[in-house]
């Protein structure tokens, strides 16, 4: 009996290695890696260049929250999990104190594949347009209002 059971196993183990790559054909679009860069202007006072979050009503900007990369038809590009936010500070100017009036910036490594626009949805909320900006690298980019 069981040399039986093990044979079906045997034969059906090429099928189950190649599963995953059913649909993974020439067909599918080329990607290009870039960041998303999110800047959320909460003007927060705490030190520059420590992680943080979102507050008041950008709370739900933190790690972990969900978010998705789409087209301009609403199509998804890219989706997963924020990481932390790091603080930076909101003006040039030292104010000479540890903490300074700050905005919180994530950094988000993504792959699409090209389109005219594009949008950030964090939280299934208010999609927010994103930008591109190829200064320091290929990057996508949005400025949550203050």
């Amino acid at each position: 009996m069981r040399r039986l059971r093990y044979r079906h196993l045997l034969t059906a183990l090429p099928l189950l290695l190649l599963a995953p790559l059913a649909g993974c054909g020439d067909d599918e679009e080329p990607r290009a890696a870039m960041t998303v860069r999110v800047l959320v202007r909460d003007i927060n006072i705490r030190p520059e260049g420590v992680e943080c979050a979102g507050t008041g009503p950008y709370t739900y900007f933190h790690n972990r929250a969900a978010y998705r990369v789409v087209d301009g038809d609403g199509a998804t590009l890219a989706e997963g999990e924020l990481p932390a936010g790091k603080s930076v500070r909101t003006f040039e100017e030292d104010l000479e104190v540890p903490r300074i009036p700050t905005f919180c910036e994530f950094a988000v490594p993504v792959s699409v594949a090209e389109r005219d626009a594009y949008r950030l949805i964090v939280d299934d909320r208010r999609p927010i347009p994103l930008t591109r900006d190829d200064s320091e690298g290929p990057a996508l980019v949005a400025v949550v209002p203050s």
